[in-house]
């Protein structure tokens, strides 16, 4: 999670314009260019911003402990500029969040750490579908391979644009105090600080900032630590929620429904006395709370969007992020599909077609990353490959049924 709020703080919609985005959709098997070494200047940078560190409190024997030694990790420069790109449509975005996959490993991450989300639910509010979603997308809960195979240490991370990235070089300076007062604070040693390149952390994702502000040791071992067990992680997305995204208790995002017709903000009441009705024929549990309609897609499923959706915005803005979360909450909850369906679309594979997907891929000699039913940047990459050299159009890296019938036509 990577939000900042003022002065030389940067906000996550800033940072993320910058190219960075959620983990395991900017996740991918790294820069295939050549290594670059670290300049001389760097080191000159480094016994520079000692004083700088001092003087916003960070002691010399941390600052020697973290950064006599380090080495700028270069490779960042050339990811900072250089993401994947591959065009997805709503419906694909969607359906690449809202998998198989992640609706059966969210089902079991709700049984095992149930007592978890009830705590949590009764501390903050923030109902249990919206933080296993966020925790699903961010690192596929949890999952240790996601600390193997996409994480790095941070510190030459953030020093290495702390250092040269000049468009935003006073907020990487930030993230890279604050990572400092981590450490000092005893909370995480560097070795233990390892993030996505941009230095996003732990469970949920947390940029040190929030980690040091909004962090909780809500598990009671003396130190807020986003690794390891969830609950410091969880309980911190939660209070995040609650501080800045005005998340409110009792509410629920919002509803698919039928003739959303006009804008701005009424109650539920208001809306189903001008004919607006829930997709699913049920009616509106809490009639005055206040939602405003929106239709992401002409033809497609509109919404009624109440203040808990524009919350999880905040945690990454961008309106199809949100309505991923939202709908994987409720769908590993037992919610059902949307009703109407995006125009164009395809429903979406099953685990066991997509594990057959990438298997052919694999056999193809194009690859996917792993054959799990999971599916990040390097399988994406292996169908916008496989999708060219057949002659498919578009080339738009999406992996569903038009590109399963093709390679088992091709077998």
């Amino acid at each position: 999670m990577t939000t900042i709020d003022s002065g030389n703080r940067l906000s996550r919609r800033a940072v993320l314009q910058t190219g960075i985005g959620g983990l395991l959709d900017a996740a991918s098997s790294g820069w295939s260019g050549p290594a670059l070494a670290a300049p001389a200047a760097f080191d000159q940078w480094r016994d520079q911003f000692r004083a700088k560190a001092a003087a916003k409190g960070i002691s010399d024997e941390t600052y020697t402990r973290v950064m006599g030694r380090i080495e700028p990790d270069m490779s960042v420069f050339a990811k900072l500029r250089s993401q994947p790109e591959f065009n997805e449509q709503l419906w694909q975005y969607i359906n690449r969040r809202v998998s198989d996959w992640r609706l059966a490993a969210g089902k079991e991450a709700l049984k095992k750490h149930a007592e978890l989300f009830t705590r949590i639910e009764r501390d903050f509010g923030v109902e249990r579908g919206t933080l296993l979603a966020l925790w699903g997308v961010e690192t596929a809960y949890g999952d240790p391979l996601v600390q193997q195979n996409h994480m790095r240490p941070v510190f030459p991370s953030l020093a290495a644009l702390a250092w040269n990235e000049p468009r935003r070089r006073a907020y990487w300076e930030t993230e890279l105090i604050n990572a400092l007062r981590i450490v000092q604070k005893g909370w995480g040693t560097p070795d233990e600080m390892r993030g996505s390149w941009a230095g996003a952390m732990g469970h949920t994702q947390w940029m040190p900032e929030v980690w040091l502000n909004l962090g909780i040791d809500y598990d009671g071992d003396g130190r807020v630590f986003p690794f390891g067990k969830p609950d410091d992680a969880l309980g911190g997305s939660a209070r995040y929620l609650l501080n800045r995204g005005k998340y409110r208790a009792g509410e629920h995002w919002g509803y698919e429904v039928r003739g959303a017709k006009g804008s701005g903000s009424k109650s539920y009441a208001a809306w189903s006395e001008a004919g607006v009705t829930r997709a699913d024929g049920k009616p509106f549990p809490r009639p005055n709370d206040k939602a405003q309609p929106w239709t992401p897609v002409p033809g497609g499923p509109s919404f009624l969007l109440g203040p808990n959706f524009y919350a999880v915005r905040s945690y990454n803005p961008s309106m199809n992020y949100a309505l991923a979360i939202v709908h994987l909450g409720d769908r590993i909850q037992g919610g059902g599909p949307f009703v109407q369906p995006f125009p164009g679309s395809e429903r979406a594979l099953t685990l066991s077609e997509i594990q057959e997907m990438q298997t052919r891929l694999t056999k193809a000699g194009f690859n996917t990353g792993g054959t799990d039913g999971r599916v990040g940047n390097d399988t994406m990459k292996a169908v916008r490959d496989f999708q060219i050299r057949s002659g498919m159009t578009p080339a738009d890296g999406y992996g569903g049924l038009k590109v399963l019938a093709r390679l088992r036509q091709g077998s």
